[in-house]
Parts: C-alpha cells; structure tokens; sequence
C-alpha cells in the first residue's frame, strides 16, 4: 500500500488531471500510456484514476496529504458497500 500511495502521489504532482484523463483513454484505447508503465492494465487505470482524484482535490484547495486521506476513506466507504 505504501508503495501504491507514492505512486498515486507522484502521478498527483506531475500530471493535470486533463492529463492523467488523457492517460486513462489511451490505456484503454491502445493499451500503453505515457503517465505510468510497466504494470497490468488493470493497475495502470486504477493507479491513474486515483491519482486524477487526488489532483482534482489539490485543484479545490486540499492539500496532497488531505486529499490522500480523503481518498482512502472514499475507497473504505465503496468497500463497505461491496459488503
């Protein structure tokens, strides 16, 4: 998990959202990207899709740590969901 934070954070800082977006779609469409590589294309677009929401979050105000916070309560809300 700490490892997927980092990346998530990383992924936050060096790409828009728009960007990240971008990424997602050309995962999806041609199976590579430029924002994130050498992973199953699973992870890739989960990687990404958390790191769009964390940068969103950024954009409103949050800080990264915030924003990180946030998001992993928004994931436990989702998995209690799937319960």
């Amino acid at each position: 998990m700490a490892t997927e934070v980092r990346e998530i954070k990383e992924l936050a800082k060096k790409f828009t959202p728009e960007q990240i977006e971008r990424c997602i779609m050309q995962q999806i469409e041609t199976g590579e990207n430029i924002c994130l590589r050498n992973e199953s294309a699973e992870k890739i677009i989960n990687e990404l899709s958390k790191a769009e929401y964390v940068k969103r979050l950024m954009r409103k105000g949050m800080t990264i740590a915030d924003a990180l916070r946030e998001l992993a309560s928004r994931m436990r809300q989702m998995q209690k969901g799937f319960r």
